[in-house]
């Protein structure tokens, strides 16, 4: 088996083969790691939780039914769980550390002040961020994060598509509100 293989023959391969699931453990470990990451802003809750998600997925794998979907939605479906369970678990609110995003790349040849003025703005941004509601910190790290198409970010978060466009634009003008006031 290679990495040309195609995922739903993967997949099905991976209800019997270990072999087979390690190749699906290799192809999306990181991006599940980083969206782990991203919602527990901790390395080593998010290596535990990260090797939790593969463990379920292994287990339930035989149960595992193809919908159309690619078989990393039904991975981040599995890690949004683990992670919400993790959140319940500390009773603490969620902070996603999004800081650790670079948000906007400084360029070579800017001065001082226009870098002091764009790290101002990406620290005002991040405030803002961080006090949305944990649904929308998640909808806002599937997007630009893991740059994820509408489709998929329902599917993961159990929404629709237009369910999921209509959060991504509530969202926004909540952040444009809330940025705006801080100006004022």
């Amino acid at each position: 088996m290679n990495d040309s293989v195609d995922e739903a023959t993967l997949v099905e391969e991976a209800k019997n083969s270990p072999e087979a699931f390690g190749l699906l453990y290799e192809r999306y470990i990181d991006r599940i790691y980083s969206y782990v990451y991203y919602r527990t802003g901790n390395h080593h809750d998010a290596e535990d939780l990260t090797a939790k998600v593969f463990h379920q997925a292994l287990k339930h794998i035989p149960r595992y039914e193809n919908r159309g979907a690619p078989f990393s939605s039904w991975l981040y479906r599995i890690a949004h769980n683990l992670v919400a369970n993790w959140h319940r678990d500390r009773s603490r609110r969620q902070v996603v550390p999004l800081d650790q995003v670079t948000l906007v790349a400084p360029g070579g040849n800017d001065s001082a002040f226009e870098h002091a003025a764009r790290s101002e703005r990406r620290d005002k941004l991040l405030e803002a961020i961080r006090r949305l509601p944990a649904d929308r910190q998640q909808l806002l790290i599937l997007k630009f994060v893991e740059r994820l198409p509408n489709a998929q970010i329902g599917q993961i978060m159990g929404r629709t598509e237009g369910a999921i466009k209509s959060l991504y634009h509530r969202t926004l003008v909540s952040l444009r509100d809330d940025l705006a006031g801080q100006l004022n």
